[in-house]
């Protein structure tokens, strides 16, 4: 069976979406990168462009050094009511919790956050009802009352209905009035191979609730399907009156158990409905994602790019010299919390990315990150360029050159494993090179998988620096075959 594509594809989980009037708009979690909460825009469920990031201001989202790699923003819901967008979302961080964000324009400029102290647990999700009172529902599934203008709440959080007997992880709730039935979509069976989609229907917001008797409604755990993972799913009624579903999913490749280099990814299936239960379809394929350049004539970053945990603007900038970004060295290296890196989300699983660098006032470079403990990286600086692979604890420059003084083009491509075969085969080839040369290093895609550094988020290629000031006239992402 062919692997469909994703609609949002690489590292791009816990889709939630919301409809005004012919137009669709979808958000993310976003972890540990800043700015959070990318924003997606669509007109047909299948094509979606990015117009914002919601959390892009240090009122909105604080996420200090000490924040772990998959720690941050978890899980938003997205809904439109009473004329504006309301964003809730919780922060795994110092100072975090569960927060509320509106805005009149989901491209922004989004509000500072409403502080929901009242709120336990993550994956919160928002519903009115028909008198207008708002109902928070978090993974457990529990419920409480609130105003969302204020944050508070009525009353202690009560359970509600937790999915499948036995199964682990009830979570992402999303509650919504269809017809007559108040239904409650939930995940389950945790976010790894197990992963599914039940639902419940009951009489009113709070319940009580009767669970389809054909649960889980999507799952692909135990099958051959080429997307695995399926789950944390939200819902949404086109304006011709048909339903459909999109939904976070994996696409392993290489012997076993298999690895998931992209992250979590967003996909889409129709859905009909069978004597007032939902039937989920067939994934529709969306389009492959495009190539991308930036040159940086730019006075402002496009929206897809990412850094971890903040961006300070001294650090960071396309003004210093015309056409060029400039990176100052914070963290010494890819090692560190507060590393300057910037980077875009892989989205392909064959690829090629180029930079164009100029680091004679300082060392830096051209990386594909998973977390502090897994990353590969090609580095130019002081003569010499060196690929160094960081694997759990272990740290090694695997390669290294003398290049002549000025600018370089580094280059690193994620093809085809050098060794195919059941059941160590890895699902790439990472190779590292200068350009006009050979290549220095090729290194086993598994170390840069969720399958072997755990977590939540996918690879993320970008520039960083780690000595000094570092300029990049541009960079260049391409699918390969």
């Amino acid at each position: 069976m062919s692997s469909p594509h994703p609609v949002v594809a690489g590292f791009h989980p816990d889709p939630s979406i919301c409809r005004v009037g012919e137009d669709y708009y979808l958000v993310c979690s976003s972890f540990e990168y800043f700015p959070g909460v990318p924003v997606f825009h669509s007109r047909d469920l299948v094509h979606w462009t990015q117009i914002g990031n919601a959390l892009e201001r240090p009122s909105q989202l604080r996420l200090s050094a000490g924040t772990p790699s998959s720690a941050g923003v978890y899980a938003p819901t997205l809904r439109h009511h009473d004329g504006r967008f309301w964003l809730i979302v919780t922060v795994v961080a110092d100072g975090g919790g569960n927060l509320l964000f509106t805005a009149t324009d989901p491209a922004g400029p989004w509000s500072d956050p409403i502080r929901l102290p009242g709120v336990p647990s993550i994956d919160p999700d928002l519903a009115w009802d028909d008198d207008g009172t708002c109902w928070c529902t978090v993974a457990g599934i529990a419920q409480v009352r609130i105003d969302p203008r204020t944050g508070e709440t009525f009353g202690e959080p009560h359970k509600l209905w937790s999915g499948t007997p036995g199964a682990a992880a009830p979570e992402a709730p999303h509650l919504y009035r269809i017809g007559d039935h108040w239904y409650l979509l939930i995940a389950e069976g945790g976010t790894e191979r197990g992963h599914g989609v039940s639902i419940a229907r009951g009489p009113a917001p709070d319940g009580p609730f009767e669970p389809c008797p054909a649960n889980p409604i999507l799952t692909h755990r135990s099958t051959g399907h080429p997307v695995q993972n399926t789950g944390h799913a939200d819902l949404v009624q086109a304006p011709d009156g048909s339903w459909w579903m999109v939904f976070l999913g994996v696409r392993p490749g290489g012997g076993t158990p298999g690895w998931h280099v992209l992250g979590r990814e967003t996909f889409l299936a129709p859905v009909t409905w069978e004597e007032g239960w939902p039937v989920v379809g067939e994934i529709v394929s969306g389009p492959p994602s495009g190539s991308f350049m930036d040159d940086f004539d730019l006075a402002e970053l496009q929206a897809c790019w990412i850094s971890v945990r903040s961006r300070p603007a001294e650090l960071y900038t396309t003004k210093e010299r015309a056409g060029w970004l400039t990176l100052r060295a914070d963290g010494a290296s890819l090692d560190e919390h507060d590393v300057t890196f910037l980077g875009r989300r892989a989205q392909h699983l064959r690829w090629r990315a180029k930079i164009l660098i100029d680091s004679a006032q300082g060392r830096g470079g051209l990386a594909v990150r998973l977390d502090e403990h897994h990353h590969y990286e090609i580095e130019a600086g002081d003569g010499r360029v060196q690929v160094i692979a960081r694997i759990g604890s272990v740290r090694s420059v695997v390669a290294e050159q003398a290049v002549p003084a000025g600018p370089l083009v580094l280059a690193v491509q994620a093809g085809d494993p050098r060794s195919p075969g059941y059941p160590h085969s890895a699902p790439d080839t990472l190779s590292f090179s200068i350009e006009g040369s050979t290549v220095l290093a090729s290194l086993d895609g598994r170390f840069l998988s969720t399958e072997v550094a755990g977590g939540f988020t996918g690879r993320v290629i970008g520039m960083y620096a780690a000595t000094g000031t570092v300029h990049f006239d541009w960079f260049d992402y391409e699918a390969t075959p």
